[in-house]
């Protein structure tokens, strides 16, 4: 089934049931209000929501309407935990060749990762604001698992099977904050704004044979300015599969109902696929050229950020945002 969130005025939005094609859409109430209160009681209330998403394919649900994904939040406006992995080795061999940098072996071996914010997650359609174009805006197209609890020391195998819903990701990066930060010794903070989130999360079994091994393997495109700049193959060259990003997690510790972990930047080898942040556009440049040419975002700029079934069909809606300045 296919799961949104409207806008309505509160912090948590109004949960609704959209529908395969994203046509139409069906609030849940009397179910659910919110996608958290689902996450918790996954066994109890999906089947509910899952008869719902039948009636309203088969056109028979009476009060359906026109899905409209500028009315939606993120899918979980806010979550209990969001952490982004890089689990596209490509790019981080990328980025690092570009500075003459070697990558560690333990790098091959043991995820990156980092812990975001969750208080406080974009919509799909939502403007990105930023206090200066000077911080370096990158958009980060990326897909992302929300779970259910899955407990301390579960097996990369079991804490796949805490995966309730995939979408699709904008890691939002402000490019020329990071090195410092990084130097510090204490990772990404200030140079991590935000994330966008879809505006429809789904379940595993909407992907049919695209969902395997804990990989999705469809294409995701990436435009910027309205021209598409990536078609980056989401599934052959993920390093770590997403139950191995999970178990990285709970490796010490549980995980929670709502907890949201991001595959990174999606990155192939193969250069002519383009790519899915211009930071690895701009080390492909610095590998060829001696330098970067490609500039960072600027205000009035706008990134589109999709993936398409076998069939053709959106999978998750598209993440179509503006940069734009911080309000006065």
């Amino acid at each position: 089934m296919k799961l949104a969130t409207y806008k309505d005025g509160s912090r948590d939005g109004q949960l609704v049931v959209v529908s395969r094609d994203l046509s139409t859409a069906h609030f849940a109430t009397g179910i659910a209000t919110r996608l958290q209160q689902v996450l918790d009681d996954w066994n109890y209330l999906s089947p509910q929501l899952e008869d719902l998403y039948q009636t309203l394919n088969g056109g028979r649900a009476r009060h359906a309407f026109a899905f409209e994904p500028a009315q939606c939040m993120a899918p979980l406006p806010r979550a209990y935990q969001w952490a982004d992995g890089s689990a596209y080795i490509n790019h981080v061999e990328l980025v690092r060749r570009a500075r003459n940098a070697q990558v560690p072996e333990s790098f091959y071996t043991d995820p990156l990762m980092y812990q975001g914010g969750s208080d406080d997650f974009l919509g799909p359609c939502d403007d990105a604001r930023f206090a200066s174009e000077e911080s370096g805006i990158d958009f980060e197209a990326e897909l992302a698992v929300v779970t259910g609890d899955v407990p301390m020391g579960a097996t990369p195998g079991q804490a796949l099977e805490g995966v309730r819903l995939l979408m699709l990701a904008n890691d939002w990066s402000l490019r020329h904050l990071i090195p410092a930060e990084l130097a510090k010794g204490f990772g990404f903070f200030q140079s991590k704004p935000a994330t966008a989130f879809s505006p429809v999360a789904a379940t595993p079994d909407e992907l049919g044979g695209a969902w395997r091994e804990g990989r999705v393997h469809l294409t995701l495109s990436t435009a910027w300015n309205g021209r598409t700049v990536g078609l980056t193959e989401a599934g052959p060259e993920m390093t770590f599969h997403f139950g191995q990003l999970i178990a990285h997690i709970a490796k010490t510790r549980n995980v929670r109902a709502g907890s949201i972990v991001g595959s990174g930047t999606v990155s192939n080898k193969d250069w002519s696929r383009g790519y899915a942040c211009i930071a690895e556009k701009r080390a492909i440049e610095t590998i060829e050229h001696g330098e970067p040419k490609t500039p960072f975002m600027r205000f009035g700029d706008t990134v589109r950020i999709e993936m398409k079934g076998a069939d053709g069909q959106s999978v998750f809606g598209a993440i179509d945002q503006d940069v734009a300045p911080v309000s006065a």
